[in-house]
C-alpha cells in the first residue's frame, strides 16, 4: 500500500497538469473530459428531456424565444455559432438550463417573470455563457477529482476504522460545502458576466438583467443561505450585475449604433 501511494499521487498530479484550461473570462479551469464526449452526453440528456417534458405548442411564445436566441447566437464567434438548439418547455417553474452541445431549455413559467425581450435575453445569454465556458465539464471534472482524491486518501491511510469512516464523511461534507458549491456559484457569476456581454452585443439592454433578478427575488420567497446554495443570493446577483454596467453599456451602445435593435 505504501509503495503504491506515491504512484497514485504522481498520476493524480499528472492529471491535474493535463487538465488545465482557461475560461472565456481568463479564469484557470480544471477540465478532464474531452469536449466531444461532453457534447454527446448533453445531446443524449436533452433528447431524454424532450421525451419526458412536453415542448410548448404555443407558436407565438416559441417564435419569441427563438428570435431572442437567434440574435444572441449571431454575435458569437463564427466557430461557436453552429449546432444550437433552443426549446420552450411547458413547465410552470421560472427556470432555464443549458447542456453541452449547445442545448438550451427555457421553461414557459420564466416568461411570466422575464417580462420583456431584454430580460429573456439576460437568461438566454447566461445559459449560452455556461456552454461557452464548459461549466458542465468543469463540474464533472471537479466531482471526479474530489471522489478520486478521497479514495486515494483512504487507501494511503491504511486499515479502515469507525473513526476514519467518520473523518472521511466529514471530509466529504467539507468537499461539498467548501469546494463544489462555491465553485458552482463561481460558474453562475461567470455566466452572468458572459451573458451580459452577449446580450449587450446583440442589442438587448443589459440594465434589464437587474430588473429580471429583482423580479426573481419577488416571486421566489425564501431561499437557503448562500453558503448552502449553488447560486448566488438574489441580492448578491443584483449587486454584481450593477457593478458590470460600466463595462457592458458601451457594448450595448455600439450595437445600437450598428443597427442591432432586436424586435422579438
Amino acid at each position: 500500500m505504501k509503495r503504491s501511494a506515491p504512484r497514485a499521487i504522481a498520476l493524480g498530479l499528472a492529471g491535474l497538469l493535463a487538465a488545465c484550461a482557461t475560461s472565456p473570462l481568463g479564469r484557470q479551469q480544471f477540465l478532464l473530459m474531452p469536449a466531444a464526449q461532453m457534447d454527446e452526453m448533453g445531446v443524449a440528456a436533452y433528447a431524454q428531456l424532450k421525451n419526458e417534458t412536453p415542448v410548448s405548442k404555443d407558436q407565438r411564445q416559441t417564435a419569441y424565444v427563438q428570435c431572442i436566441a437567434d440574435h444572441i447566437i449571431q454575435v458569437l464567434d463564427p466557430q461557436d455559432q453552429q449546432g444550437w438548439e433552443v426549446n420552450l418547455f411547458q413547465d410552470d417553474s421560472a427556470n432555464a438550463f443549458a447542456l453541452p452541445g449547445g442545448k438550451i431549455g427555457i421553461h414557459s413559467g420564466l416568461l411570466r417573470v422575464a417580462t420583456n425581450q431584454h430580460q429573456v435575453a439576460a437568461v438566454m445569454g447566461h445559459e449560452v455563457g455556461h456552454v461557452l465556458a464548459q461549466h458542465s465539464n468543469e463540474r464533472v471534472s471537479v466531482q471526479y477529482a474530489t471522489q478520486s482524491g478521497m479514495q486515494i486518501l483512504a487507501a494511503i491511510s491504511g486499515e479502515a476504522t469507525t473513526e476514519k469512516q467518520m473523518l472521511f464523511g466529514l471530509l466529504g461534507l467539507g468537499a461539498q460545502y467548501g469546494v463544489a458549491l462555491p465553485f458552482s456559484r463561481k460558474h453562475e457569476t461567470e455566466a452572468d458576466v458572459i451573458g451580459l456581454q452577449l446580450m449587450a452585443k446583440a442589442g438587448f439592454d443589459p440594465r434589464e438583467s437587474v430588473t429580471l433578478w429583482q423580479n426573481m427575488a419577488a416571486v421566489s420567497g425564501g431561499s437557503p443561505p448562500q453558503f448552502l446554495s449553488t447560486h448566488p443570493s438574489h441580492a448578491t446577483r443584483v449587486r454584481d450585475l450593477q457593478a458590470q454596467m460600466a463595462e457592458v453599456m458601451p457594448l450595448y451602445q455600439q450595437a445600437q449604433a450598428a443597427g442591432r435593435r432586436p424586435d422579438c
